[in-house]
């Protein structure tokens, strides 16, 4: 991937409303930038009163009938009443090109933070996840990726060893731990069953509205086990996780099924993740968003809480599975 993929100069202000514009649609308030790193977002309010929001992708990240088939699968979940923020078609189309860009609009649903440790909160969720899955089971996307253990583990691992970040003093340490991590996560991975996934479902991808939750971000939806979007849900010691799984799974099993050999694969995810987390602050770095807002990924410290992070996690990983509490 080129330098030039990880630079946004040339989408200016003047830019951004010359191509919002360009869609019948005139800005009346300024550009509010939201907490997006991959890609570049921003909300207004249009002349008409109506609250938007402007997503301009990451170039060369995604191909078009990547982001089309994101859109499409946006659109079934719509269609089957999950709620989800819907890119608008304007003209019949749902990614539009302006100035070497490409992007999309989106209606503005607010909200506030989800709160993981609402138990009603969780449930309602568990009972979209499950809808958002019944959906997701209906057909198989053909252009966009899965997660893999390639694509989280060696691939990251492999990007790590060429990138030049980690300290010099720490490469030996930091390896030896990272590859008995992912050495770990194989002799412990199963191949489960797979589904059109939302992909990164942590609790800051979904606000509460009035109405209940809104799901946001598609932008890493993918083929893959459907623990995958439950996992992030749970936190705290392992009582309060169990009393969560068992929350979130219940509703999640009024609409969709769950195969719960799938729980084993909650700490695997959990190590690919953290892999993956580094492999893409490395890839990121020549784009000046991120040493301002992640500085510490250039100091020593972070690889020395890395080493520590992946240590811990290989002692989860021989932890005894989580499993439902009996009703």
């Amino acid at each position: 991937m080129s330098d030039a993929a990880f630079h946004y100069q040339a989408l200016t202000p003047d830019l951004i409303l010359d191509a919002v514009e360009s869609l019948g649609i005139y800005p009346e308030t300024g550009l509010l930038a939201l907490n997006s790193y991959e890609n570049r977002v921003y909300q207004f309010r249009c002349d008409r009163g109506r609250r938007y929001v402007a997503k301009f992708y990451r170039p060369e990240r995604w191909s078009d009938a990547q982001i089309l088939e994101e859109h499409s699968f946006a659109f079934e979940l719509a269609e089957a009443e999950v709620p989800l923020a819907v890119p608008l078609c304007i003209d019949g189309q749902s990614l539009h090109h302006f100035g070497g860009f490409r992007f999309a609009l989106f209606p503005s649903i607010g909200g506030r933070g989800f709160e993981v440790d609402n138990l009603e909160q969780l449930e309602t969720v568990g009972h979209f996840i499950g809808r958002l899955h019944q959906v997701g089971k209906s057909a198989a996307f053909t252009s966009r990726e899965a997660l893999t253990l390639k694509g989280f583990g060696d691939d990251s691992l492999a990007w790590l060893r060429q990138s030049g970040h980690v300290p010099p003093y720490l490469e030996q340490a930091f390896f030896t731990v990272a590859e008995q991590l992912l050495q770990a996560v194989k002799s412990r991975w199963f191949e489960a069953g797979t589904l059109r996934l939302h992909g990164d479902l942590h609790p800051g991808n979904i606000l509460w509205t009035p109405d209940g939750p809104g799901f946001v971000d598609l932008d890493d939806a993918r083929t893959g086990p459907a623990i995958q979007d439950l996992w992030m849900m749970l936190s705290g010691d392992r009582s309060q996780r169990l009393l969560q799984l068992e929350i979130l799974l219940e509703a999640y099993e009024e609409f969709c099924s769950f195969d719960t050999r799938e729980l084993a694969l909650i700490e695997p995810l959990r190590a690919l993740r953290m892999l993956h987390h580094t492999a893409w602050l490395s890839r990121r770095w020549a784009d000046p968003a991120f040493p301002m807002h992640f500085p510490w990924f250039a100091g020593d410290k972070y690889w020395e809480q890395q080493i520590l992070a992946f240590k811990e996690q290989l002692a989860n990983l021989d932890e005894p599975v989580l499993s439902l509490i009996p009703y």
